[in-house]
């Protein structure tokens, strides 16, 4: 597996694994009836930030875009969003992604990242960050409205460099 910057023609394999976990409302607090071109645009970063494919012989098994968590007095610190095919989940591609844009903000030189909305259900992105040296700094009680188990807490965790 290879991560590799996005290219325009990775969409078609991108957009599958988006519309799915957004959908889902069960991790991210996108709109789930955002559709294919608002999807697009909120996904696939400008530079100098950076959205990736993680690349598995032509097939796309995750995603991740990268960048400044705010502007202006915010801009040294980065954060990162990661989303994976549904098929490659338990295989490391999440780790891979998240290793990756950790690496990448520290050559930007970022100060740390921040993850601005993990849900609390999300556990298994909760272990990966922990072990990858985030702390949950801050939850905001009953933030996320999770379809099954209705509102949860939502972490805001941060990874200093």
């Amino acid at each position: 597996m290879e991560i590799r910057p996005f290219a325009a023609a990775d969409w078609p394999q991108v957009w599958p694994i988006v519309r799915e976990i957004v959908q889902a409302q069960d991790t991210y607090t996108y709109d789930p009836t955002m559709t294919e071109d608002q999807s697009k645009d909120m996904w696939v970063e400008r530079p100098p930030a950076l959205t990736v494919v993680a690349d598995d012989g032509g097939r796309v098994l995750g995603t991740a875009k990268m960048g400044a968590n705010r502007a202006g007095p915010g801009a040294h610190v980065a954060t990162a969003s990661y989303m994976v095919a549904a098929q490659a989940r338990g295989r490391g591609v999440g780790t891979a992604l998240c290793e990756f844009s950790l690496a990448w903000a520290r050559a930007q030189g970022f100060a740390g990242m921040q993850f601005n909305a993990v849900a609390a259900t999300n556990r298994s992105a909760i272990q990966l960050y922990e072990r990858l040296g985030f702390s949950t700094i801050g939850t905001v009680p009953g933030g996320f409205q999770h379809p099954e188990q209705g509102f949860v807490g939502l972490h805001i965790m941060y990874c200093q460099f």
